[in-house]
């Protein structure tokens, strides 16, 4: 059974910085791209940061660029989210998740971390 865990989560002040990490395991743990998601209340879950598990390509959504960084270690299986100059409007569930193709939806979820930002 594959699962992914997060950490990291935390209460910050405005400008200050957290860093999550998303473990995967399971004997059938397989994905080619891993991405951190994020959630605050009555909205949708969206995309903030993606990497590719082979190239390690990144992609970043457009209000945390500059301020974010996405990375990973494969020896580990594990993906982590660098957040600097953290905002208040970062504030949120962030979700870890993994899809086994690029062009599918993703497969495998977290459980979530709580990120607030205060101001």
């Amino acid at each position: 059974q594959v699962q992914l865990v997060e950490s990291g989560g935390g209460l910050v002040q405005a400008g200050g910085s957290l860093r999550l990490s998303c473990v995967a395991s399971g004997r059938s743990f397989s994905a080619e791209q891993m991405g951190w998601f994020r959630q605050s209340p009555g909205k949708n879950r969206f995309l903030v940061a993606s990497i590719t598990w082979t190239d390690g390509r990144t992609n970043y959504l457009d209000s945390v660029k500059g301020r974010f960084v996405i990375s990973k270690d494969n020896a580990k299986n594990t993906v982590y989210l660098q957040m600097d100059s953290l905002k208040p409007e970062d504030t949120a569930i962030y979700y870890c998740g993994a899809r086994r193709r690029l062009l599918g939806v993703y497969d495998y979820w977290g459980q979530g971390t709580q990120v607030t930002v205060s101001s």
